[in-house]
């Protein structure tokens, strides 16, 4: 039902943007959220939107980062500029369907894209 894309190999400083498209004909009810994971380590927020377009972003990638959405596309966008080697990660985009501020609550999301790789080099 998501299908994310984006990602790609690029040096510290340049810039990525990732697109999740979804089939869910609700789109525009859903808030949605931007993860990311590295091995070893938890999945974490990165940003989120609600369906009325208010965002959150973590302390991290503010910014820096730029989440959108276009619910003529059924589509989220996360617009990453200035890239850095700690911004490599799998990042995933999910549906949030609770109408909450809780942005770093994985069990809130549903259902889930799979990942698209973002690796920064030095």
């Amino acid at each position: 039902q998501l299908q994310a894309c984006g990602g790609g190999l690029v040096q510290a400083g340049d810039s990525l943007r990732l697109s999740c498209a979804t089939s869910l004909r609700t789109f525009s009810n859903f808030g949605m959220g931007w993860f990311r994971q590295v091995p070893g380590k938890e999945r974490e927020i990165v940003a989120g939107i609600t369906w009325n377009n208010y965002t959150y972003y973590r302390d991290s990638v503010k910014g820096r980062f730029s989440i959108s959405r276009d619910n003529a596309k059924n589509t989220v966008y996360l617009q990453m500029n200035s890239l850095k080697p700690e911004d490599t990660a799998v990042y995933y985009c999910a549906v949030k369907p609770i109408r909450s501020t809780d942005w770093d609550m994985i069990g809130e999301y549903r259902p889930w894209g799979q990942g698209t790789l973002v690796t920064v080099s030095s």
